[in-house]
């Protein structure tokens, strides 16, 4: 459901009727009771509604979602209220996740470049850890903005780049940010999908994921784990894969999971060993799950 709270505001500013619009505008009748039941307006008519007030589209609306968690995290984020479960998860999924990548940054730096918005200078801490660091929590955002959007190929590759720009690698000319891996990686001593591939194969693991009817949390493991064996970025796979996992967790309002970096080993097998045994990735994700869970508690959220 959207809320037009804002629209509003600026239609009493303007002592405009909403019905006044259609004249105003060109706007029709039923993209005016579109606005009454909360129905989502075409990209076009928000744009319009935006130079008209002088704005930005995204001022005249916000969405509501039925899922508690998203819906809070969307509500911290926009408020930047300190000290919730936007606040914490920025920081403990994007210390554990850089982490287990081999960033050398702690959490507590992570934490004070988080809530001070200032790069930790010390001795020995790489510039690229700070970047991602920043970047990721950037992807956090971009995940709660798109969390219900149907999962995609600009979607991915939108995350990548928002992980890697500027960063080290972005400067080789082989390393392509925001696209397909050009060079061939491997992973756990065993070859991912050959560069030329990727497009089809991440193609088929889109269409078999999104025709599925009711998604549900060992869907998103599946998912997970068939992403990482295509390994489609140069760099980043991990983080992308755990980052996409969250979204899909809110999108289907399933309690998110959180791999922490004490369990990567675990976490390295279930990917390592998902063709032979699923039940130790989903175990580990399980695991991650409680996680979260715990967090939940210790914020004293109630979950349904």
């Amino acid at each position: 459901m959207i809320s037009y709270k804002g629209l509003e505001t600026k239609l009493n500013e303007n002592s405009i009727k909403r019905s006044e619009l259609t004249k105003l505008l060109g706007i029709s009748s039923r993209t005016i009771a579109k606005i009454g039941k909360g129905e989502k307006l075409s990209k076009a008519v928000l744009t319009k509604l935006a130079t008209f007030f002088s704005c930005t589209p995204e001022e005249l609306y916000n969405e509501i979602s039925d899922n508690p968690i998203l819906q809070m995290l969307r509500e911290e984020k926009e408020s930047h209220i300190s000290g919730g479960l936007y606040h914490e998860l920025q920081v403990r999924m994007t210390y554990n996740s850089n982490h287990i990548e081999g960033s050398r940054l702690t959490e507590e730096q992570t934490r004070f470049i988080f809530e001070t918005n200032t790069l930790y200078a010390e001795d020995g801490v790489l510039v690229d850890d700070l970047l991602e660091t920043v970047h990721h929590f950037q992807a956090i955002d971009y995940v709660i903005d798109c969390a219900n959007d149907i999962l995609s190929e600009e979607i991915i590759k939108h995350l990548h780049y928002i992980l890697k720009h500027d960063t080290k690698d972005s400067k080789l000319d082989w390393f392509a940010v925001g696209d397909y891996k050009k060079r061939p990686n491997i992973i756990g001593g065993c070859e991912t999908t050959k560069p030329k591939d990727v497009p089809m194969q991440i193609k088929n693991l889109l269409n078999h994921y999104n025709k599925k009817a009711d998604i549900t949390f060992d869907d998103i493991v599946s998912f997970h784990a068939n992403f990482e064996k295509i390994h489609p970025f140069q760099d980043g796979n991990g983080r992308i894969g755990r980052l996409l996992s969250l979204k899909e967790c809110l999108h289907h309002n399933i309690v998110p999971f959180l791999i922490e970096d004490k369990k990567k080993m675990f976490y390295y097998r279930g990917l390592a060993e998902w063709d032979n045994e699923k039940g130790w990735l989903t175990d580990t994700c399980l695991d991650g799950q409680d996680t979260f869970k715990l967090l939940l508690a210790a914020l004293g959220i109630e979950r349904q």
